[in-house]
């Protein structure tokens, strides 16, 4: 059985990972799993009907993508299948088992009877609990902590758990002190990025655009992993999720239907002359974007021997292809079917491009069979991109409709299905949770990718849903999407 010197463990790591100080420790911390593991596997735990340390230690082990079942809740059912009602007292418990059915695959049962179990006892729970407990239930009903922006959680545990009486306050000036130093380093890539955006010269140019860059940086940072070596790589990122920004209100609001195409075409042929044959706005972007995605080719070429531009060059391609295909069904007032507009859909938004750009940036050994992965779109891309988009859908449909733009997920579904705009939007939640189960399973099962780069591809998709939680915090960023900026980046710990 789990011991209390074993439950301490399970906590500190819990707290570690909450903390933002994880990377610190992933030896000593992949040491302690394994030896849970080991424990598991030999039985020692079979016993255990501690619902908390369970739940703890199965989420933990999922995080750091160790395949272990999900029929260890097994033992917290009655006779009759149900999970037992005396573990709705146990409101810590809960809320680690609500938390872990976060982790799930695609057909297991019991990780969604949790979930639904534990999601409608914990919503009803009263403030008899402690502050911090009854805070940590609100803050995990809104997002759990799997599908959060992981360093802004990471400012928020410290505050919170800081207050603590019991909390362990050596950890958590270590997690104040790397928060800040990472922070003033953010600060100082920022002043980076400032200058490199006005040397590039579009935004006064392009005045139909958005000017986006500190909501650029913002994503960037969201989908680094944490580590202090990757400055490069969100510096890099924020370039290209600047381009994108730009290219998609090009594409979204002002460009016409001939011109789009002649500019889906020149960035297919990637050749310099093509220039010649577009309007003036759009010259003054491609050669942006050219001279830009040239230079990081030319970079990793020179760094490790490899020639990433075909794979940048067809992803950028696949990209404009998909923002065409958009374009003319709003322009024929054409409403694709639902099955056809997710298939276009995971490509037209920005994930596929910028992941595919994280792959070659991180600091890794570019491997033949990742690079076939990326040439053919791999699933463990599309995962998250579907999720981008759908986050997206579900906090701009009703603007966009709005303002007479019905392609959409939500619309698409309403028409073809003839339900409601409550019905659609309770589909693409399904929608949404069902690929965060088989992303869950990749993360875990996957050996073409190195470890880095999941995280990345996770961290895609949680960036998606803190930008999109409260509205559309990249196109139109509302008060708390701007807090949130301040929070990660301007206004340290104190």
């Amino acid at each position: 059985m789990i011991n209390d010197e074993n439950v301490e463990i399970l906590e500190l790591i819990a707290n570690v990972k909450h903390l933002g100080i994880s990377y610190h420790f992933e030896k000593e911390i992949r040491e302690a799993l394994d030896r849970f593991l080991s424990l598991e596997k030999y039985g020692d735990t079979v016993h255990e009907k501690n619902l908390h340390d369970t739940a703890l230690k199965f989420k933990l082990l999922r995080e750091y993508e160790y395949d272990v079942s999900s029929d260890i809740f097994e033992r917290f059912k009655d006779h009759n299948g149900n999970f037992e009602k005396c573990l709705v007292k146990d409101v810590k418990g809960m809320l680690s088992l609500y938390e872990a059915s976060f982790l799930s695959y695609e057909g297991e049962q019991i990780l969604d009877e949790a979930n639904s179990f534990t999601s409608f006892h914990l919503r009803g729970i009263q403030d008899n609990i402690s502050n911090f407990l009854f805070e940590q239930v609100n803050h995990s009903l809104e997002l759990p902590f799997h599908r959060r922006f992981q360093r802004l959680e990471a400012r928020r545990y410290i505050e919170s758990y800081g207050k603590r009486k019991d909390a362990n306050k050596v950890l958590v000036e270590a997690a104040k002190l790397d928060f800040n130093i990472a922070q003033s380093n953010l600060q100082q890539d920022l002043i980076e990025m400032s200058r490199w955006w006005k040397g590039v010269g579009l935004a006064p140019r392009l005045s139909f655009g958005r000017d986006r860059l500190m909501e650029c940086f913002f994503w960037a940072i969201g989908m680094t992993p944490l580590a202090p070596e990757l400055s490069d790589f969100s510096k890099s990122l924020t370039k290209v999720c600047s381009l994108i920004t730009l290219i998609d209100d090009i594409y979204d609001v002002y460009g016409t239907l001939d011109e789009l195409e002649l500019f889906t075409t020149a960035i297919e042929s990637w050749d310099i002359n093509a220039v010649e044959t577009l309007p003036e706005y759009m010259k003054i972007f491609f050669l942006a974007l050219y001279n830009t995605v040239n230079e990081l080719a030319k970079k990793t070429l020179q760094e490790k021997g490899h020639d990433i531009l075909p794979y940048l060059v067809q992803a950028w391609s696949d990209m404009l292809k998909a923002f065409l295909q958009e374009a003319r069904w709003c322009n024929d007032k054409h409403m694709p079917k639902f099955d056809d507009y997710l298939n276009n859909a995971w490509v037209s938004v920005s994930g596929v491009v910028l992941l595919t750009h994280a792959y070659f940036l991180l600091n890794h050994s570019i491997t033949k069979e990742g690079l076939e992965h990326l040439k053919n779109s791999h699933l463990l891309l599309q995962r998250p991109s579907i999720i981008f988009r759908l986050c997206n859908d579900l906090a701009t449909s009703s603007a966009e409709l709005e303002r007479g733009e019905t392609v959409n997920s939500i619309m698409c579904y309403m028409k073809e299905n003839g339900v409601s705009e409550m019905l659609a939007h309770q589909h693409i939640n399904n929608l949404l949770n069902e690929t965060w189960k088989k992303m869950n399973k990749d993360r875990v099962t996957d050996s073409t990718f190195p470890k880095c780069f999941l995280e990345t591809l996770t961290n895609l998709a949680r960036t998606a849903h803190c930008t999109y939680q409260y509205g559309d915090g990249h196109g139109a960023p509302n008060t708390i999407s701007k807090n949130r900026i301040k929070a990660l980046i301007l206004e340290p710990i104190n």
